[in-house]
């Protein structure tokens, strides 16, 4: 309905994800669609070593002692030295979390859903295996049939008994129920989310109670705000020249 609206349409621009976007009508129409993609892909990555600091050094937890008074505690720390990070999707945010996992000494899986070029030091492996492998699977896909649900019951059930989940890609990628169910029985350690299938994440969702979980309200790739605004407006203002040039935008994810 929208674009029957919108008859001198060009561009639809759209940040990194645009599983909101109908590409085959925009193309019918001749309108050109695009993607920022690899803008934020380095305060999503930082974003997701984060959530990997804060579940082996359990910051969270060691907080809240702290400010309830308490002081000795029996507790040892985890080194990330050594890990094994699997990494579904090996795309701009992929591929720089795999750096940042490399700096840490950590052994990095990866599974790409395309072929890539990699400088980086990465073991390529098909999906099973790095879900049978990983301490730490973090999902970075765009959202299609492909990977709607990618990760569900089955996928659950081959991980490790230690496994961290991460997702800050979209919460439709995982089956959220089965994980929430995978939770509960301890089938994995734990998650660290900030995706959600309904967002904003409902109130009364059983993933606010779980104290197995880290949740984060789908702001992995909100960096430095003004910096970041900049350059993304920048990259859109340069599409839109392109555009009325009579060339194909950056990022284009169709052909007219």
């Amino acid at each position: 309905p929208l674009l029957d609206r919108t008859k001198r349409l060009k561009l639809v621009q759209t940040g990194a994800g645009f599983d909101n976007v109908m590409i085959e009508e925009c193309t019918k129409r001749g309108i050109y669609v695009a993607h920022g993609k690899g803008i934020n892909a380095r305060a999503v990555a930082e974003h997701v070593m984060g959530f990997i600091l804060c579940w082996y050094k359990n910051l969270i937890y060691l907080d809240g002692m702290m400010k309830r008074g308490e002081y000795g505690v029996d507790y040892i720390g985890s080194e990330l030295s050594g890990k094994v990070v699997g990494i579904v999707g090996l795309g701009n945010i992929g591929k720089e979390v795999a750096r940042l996992a490399n700096a840490f000494r950590m052994k990095v899986l990866g599974y790409p859903i395309r072929s890539i070029d990699m400088d980086t030091e990465i073991e390529f492996i098909d999906f099973t295996t790095l879900l049978k492998s990983s301490d730490i699977i973090t999902l970075h896909l765009p959202l299609n049939d492909r990977t709607r649900q990618m990760i569900g019951r089955r996928e659950l059930e081959l991980m490790k008994k230690d496994a961290l989940l991460i997702n800050t890609s979209r919460g439709l990628i995982i089956d959220e129920a089965a994980l929430i169910k995978a939770l509960e029985s301890k089938k994995i350690a734990g998650a660290a989310l900030d995706v959600f299938e309904t967002e904003p994440l409902p109130k009364d969702s059983p993933l606010r109670k779980l104290s197995n979980v880290i949740l984060t309200p789908h702001t992995a790739g909100a960096p430095e705000g003004l910096r970041f605004h900049k350059n993304r407006y920048e990259f859109f203002i340069e599409n839109i020249r392109r555009i009325t040039s009579g060339k194909p935008p950056m990022n284009a994810l169709n052909q007219i």
